[in-house]
């Protein structure tokens, strides 16, 4: 039988902590009565530098409960620190990470097993429908991974962090060593067999969204820049351009000046242009600084998270 384990990262999740530990443990007692997974099987938390009371939870519910236990990070260091802290220390044949909000069903935790016995290391929980999102959420993600398709990032499409690894495609992601993490891009780059399950996600149980708009879009422009070269090409593209247009404005502004009455002195040949190159060259700047401070993070080699305390 299977030993899983299931990563939960939570920051102030004192207000849905309760019921999905309560959901977690009762889900791991049914697989286990179904004798599809091992005795061992347990529930890892992982306080990500919560202000609230979640970490006095985790602890109380670790206390009582031998299937439960709880990992404490010494800061907030973000969502995906704070998963892949939870991946890379606790057991098991398999790990299935979830979020804490039971916005995602956990009822197809079971296929998800039956997945990797039928041979797949990495087992992806996709979203079959997005009716709950708002108008703006589902265009805006749906552009997302599209672009990001587009630019030669491997994501699946519309899958989160909702997921089953293996042991050996645990042990191989620990060679990826860089501080800027963007899991949902990472993993397919594994290349191990892999599955999808869908599911219907679920509103949110209780508390807020840690993941606001601008959140969201800092997440997607880490996985763009991170996995992607393809802006910085695009600099190259748009600088071609600009050439091009430069000397036809160039021609035109010479045309107009030899051959008509209606040219103004110094209007053309230098309010145009000066915009023009003034904001593509903000822009690429904007550009290349963001991927020089991705190499400024990664050459510090600082520690993705630090474990304040287990229990």
């Amino acid at each position: 039988m299977t030993r899983l384990t299931i990563v939960v990262p939570c920051h102030n999740e004192e207000a849905v902590l309760p019921e999905s530990s309560k959901r977690l443990d009762a889900l791991l007692g049914t697989l286990q009565e179904q004798d599809r997974i091992s005795d061992g099987s347990q529930v890892v938390f992982v306080d990500d530098g919560s202000s609230d009371s979640t970490w006095l939870l985790i602890e109380e519910l670790a206390a009582a409960n031998p299937r439960l236990r709880g990992i404490k990070l010494s800061r907030n260091y973000g969502h995906q620190s704070a998963l892949l802290a939870g991946l890379m220390n606790v057991e098991g044949d398999v790990v299935i990470s979830v979020d804490a909000d039971l916005q995602d069903d956990l009822s197809v935790i079971a296929d998800m097993i039956t997945s990797n016995e039928e041979g797949a290391d990495v087992v992806y929980g996709v979203r079959s429908a997005r009716d709950t999102d708002t108008f703006f959420k589902r265009m805006s993600a749906t552009l997302y991974y599209k672009l990001l398709n587009r630019m030669g990032v491997d994501v699946v499409f519309n899958h989160a962090d909702y997921r089953l690894l293996s042991r050996r495609a645990l042990e191989a992601l620990k060679d990826y060593s860089e501080v800027n993490l963007f899991l949902r891009g990472i993993v397919p780059t594994l290349g191990f067999k892999s599955a999808i399950v869908s599911y219907v996600r679920n509103e949110r149980f209780a508390g807020e969204s840690k993941y606001p708009l601008h959140k969201m879009l800092g997440l997607e422009f880490d996985g763009v820049t991170s996995f992607s070269a393809f802006p910085l090409r695009l600099i190259a593209g748009l600088g071609v351009i600009v050439f091009l247009a430069s000397m036809g404005l160039s021609i035109w502004v010479l045309w107009t000046r030899l051959f008509t009455d209606n040219a103004i002195p110094g209007w053309a040949s230098s309010v145009l242009p000066m915009y023009l190159l003034g904001g593509i060259q903000l822009f690429s700047i904007g550009i290349l600084g963001e991927y020089i401070s991705k190499v400024y993070l990664e050459t510090k080699r600082r520690p993705r998270y630090i474990i304040e305390k287990s229990v």
